[in-house]
């Protein structure tokens, strides 16, 4: 009997034979087969594979695809004979394609189901949904969130699987199974407010379970979430089902949830007028009271933040017009607070953020856009940024809202926001106006005297504090500025940062007791204000120190544990490749260097040392010289020395001079320390090997 061999992108990338996993090697070949699922069928040109696979292609990219084709070949069809043509991972034209069964990808079998869930009865879809549902693993392709090739079909089977989610509630229903339906409908809606077929179906689910004042309360949530979020007025659907649920109407259940306009037609499952006695459980009217007047539904009693939340934001609905300008400022102070909740917080302000800023500016008010663009007052630590496009949007508009903006005193708060905005989203730009944006506005937030307003700009300082190496003192004392301001006028996260920041800096300056303390205290903090990106930092630092202590098996566990709470964090620009040169820094030199290692925006400082790891020494000249200078950012002392492991490797003086030149200014300090989160030694260690070998006479 043939063998099959199947894939799964409902979760990691995955493949299968009879059940067995297939090794796949590095994360660069599970890329290659990724890209190729992703084109369903279709022709990859090796180019585009190329584009897709680096973000600077090393030399001898082309060579590399056609590898990493050739060892999937083998693990996909092993039995089958040298030269003899591939039949799954075929070479056509200027490119490859995967050519495998449509139920051979999970992702392909789940939009098949999905599909027909429409067509049949309501038992037999229940039944097939649940059944799909099962096969996801995790968010589609999920070891290349951040790839722009995969962004779009990410999104597309996410949609899917919400789709999903919804017909099969509309199955429990028309099955009779309401109360069954609401655990997952309340977790639905709460990650995915959007979704007014799950609000309609929530709250029908409520209502056919006995409870009418949840269901009420449930679609008055909706309208508050529709508003804030996408400034919109509830749909004809859901405004129709709370008109029915407040009369206890006798044809409440013929609401018809449609498809996008990609799939069949609306799904209604027979969801038909009922009579009240169909739609509640026996002994309990549609008011969630039993016979004997017991209350029996409704929220817990000790959920007050729970009530307190719900009748604000219907207080807030009822008196704050949909249209309001004041919205957009309401949502910016909401997307603030995400944005510091967590990776799925997180990553919601950043989708959620331009399109706040692109209606202000559609206002034609430039003081609200001001307002808007400056309110985003979110700390941060880390130099690269998540989303560079976003940043360049952000900088643009925040340009134009300065150009607009009037002269005078009674605009300085405002201009001070935008151009520690401008700092923030060009940090690690060299050339940018961003240095000259953080001091003008740390000169006007001083000259007003506002500790938020200083707080804000004080970040936009650190940000830009990377003009060269050696300026941990520096950005030492910004840190403690920000401590001791924070404390005073009780501004949490911007104290946490001071912390973060000293954390760094004295860990770059060798004093890991101050850091060590600092932790705890950013520890402390994070606990008390619920703060849970912050212990993502403390512990790649607790990291570090293994690995500053020379204790390098135990720091090797330590960096891989502190990689897996990256994962979901919401901080792909800290994510990328961020694992790969942390172990690399324990054991620097060819053949510390991981081939197959997903390095992103590091490959550079890499390719020369797995260059010569595999005796390619030509080749990894040309690396060598191919090396951009470092981004001015937390890692540039760490990739400056990265460079001079491969020059002295290699006997580049040109090269050695140069990392001579750039590290000089930070001697004395642990090179790569400052970024809390790796080292590699002491920078007087290298610069100390790069002056013997100049020493050395030159033999060119």
């Amino acid at each position: 009997m043939e063998q099959r061999t199947v894939f799964g992108v409902l979760g990691a990338v995955v493949a299968e034979r009879d059940g067995d996993p297939l090794a796949l090697k590095g994360p660069r070949h599970r890329a290659v087969l990724a890209r190729l699922i992703v084109a369903r069928r279709r022709v990859v040109p090796v180019a585009r594979l190329v584009d897709d696979l680096w973000e600077v292609p090393p030399p001898g990219a082309v060579g590399a695809v056609q590898t990493f084709v050739g060892a999937l070949r083998r693990a996909l069809e092993p039995e089958r004979p040298p030269r003899a043509p591939a039949r799954s991972l075929v070479t056509e034209g200027p490119g490859y394609a995967l050519r495998v069964p449509a139920d051979a990808v999970d992702a392909w079998r789940f939009e098949a189901v999905v599909g027909d869930a429409v067509k049949l009865p309501a038992e037999e879809a229940l039944g097939r949904l649940e059944e799909a549902l099962g096969w996801w693993r995790g968010p589609a392709y999920a070891e290349f969130a951040g790839e722009g090739w995969a962004r779009a079909e990410r999104s597309r089977l996410a949609e899917l699987r919400l789709q999903a989610v919804e017909r099969r509630a509309a199955a429990r229903l028309a099955l009779g199974r309401a109360a069954e339906a609401v655990p997952d409908l309340e977790a639905h809606v709460a990650e995915h407010p959007w979704r007014e077929d799950a609000w309609c179906l929530l709250g029908l689910a409520l209502y056919r379970a006995g409870r009418q004042a949840d269901a009420l309360a449930v679609l008055r949530r909706a309208r508050v979430a529709l508003a804030d979020q996408l400034g919109l007025d509830p749909g004809p659907g859901l405004r129709r089902l709370e008109a029915d649920i407040l009369v206890q109407a006798e044809g409440l259940g013929g609401v018809v949830f449609s498809p996008p306009p990609s799939l069949p037609a609306p799904v209604t499952w027979g969801l038909r007028p009922q009579t009240p006695a169909a739609r509640t459980p026996e002994g309990l009217s549609p008011t969630g009271r039993g016979g004997g007047g017991e209350e029996t539904h409704g929220p817990h009693p000790d959920d007050v933040a729970a009530r307190i939340w719900t009748r604000a934001t219907v207080a807030y609905d009822r008196v704050v017009g949909a249209g309001s300008r004041a919205r957009l400022e309401s949502a910016v102070g909401l997307m603030r607070n995400l944005a510091v909740t967590g990776g799925g917080g997180l990553e919601a302000a950043r989708e959620q953020r331009m399109a706040v800023v692109a209606a202000a500016e559609e206002s034609g008010d430039v003081e609200l856009t001001a307002r808007v663009i400056g309110a985003f007052d979110v700390p941060a630590i880390w130099t690269r940024g998540d989303d560079p496009d976003l940043a360049g949007q952000l900088v643009a508009a925040a340009e134009r809202t300065l150009g607009a903006l009037p002269q005078g005193p009674a605009y300085d708060g405002a201009r001070c926001r935008l151009l520690a905005t401008i700092a923030l989203e060009t940090r690690g730009a060299h050339g940018s106006r961003g240095p000259e944006a953080a001091r003008e506005a740390e000169g006007i937030a001083r000259r007003l005297d506002d500790p938020a307003l200083l707080a804000f700009a004080l970040n936009g300082t650190f940000m830009q504090s990377f003009t060269r190496a050696g300026l941990a003192a520096r950005r030492d004392g910004t840190g403690a500025e920000l401590i001791s301001l924070s404390a005073r006028h009780g501004l949490t996260t911007f104290e946490v940062l001071g912390h973060l920041i000293r954390v760094q800096s004295r860990a770059a300056l060798a004093d890991f007791t101050a850091a060590d303390e600092h932790a705890a205290a950013a520890d402390r903090l994070s606990d008390r204000h619920e703060l849970p990106l912050v212990g993502v930092f403390t512990e790649w630092y607790r990291a570090l120190r293994l690995a500053a202590s020379a204790d390098g098996k135990e720091a090797e566990a330590a960096y891989r544990a502190a990689a897996a709470r990256l994962d979901g964090a919401g901080m792909p620009g800290l994510e990328r490749g961020l694992l790969a040169l942390a172990l690399l820094t324990l054991r620097v030199g060819p053949g510390g260097a991981d081939p197959d290692a997903d390095w992103g925006p590091y490959r550079p400082w890499a390719e020369p040392l797995i260059l010569l790891a595999a005796g390619r020494r030509t080749e990894a000249v040309v690396a060598l010289r191919a090396v951009p200078e470092p981004p001015r950012d937390l890692l540039y002392e760490a990739l400056c020395c990265l460079e001079v492991s491969a020059a002295l490797a290699l006997g580049d003086r040109t090269a050695l001079e140069r990392g001579h030149a750039r590290l000089l200014p930070a001697a004395g300090e642990l090179a790569g320390a400052g970024s809390g989160l790796l080292t590699l030694g002491p920078v007087d260690r290298w610069l100390g090997k790069i002056e013997a070998a100049l020493r050395e006479p030159d033999t060119r």
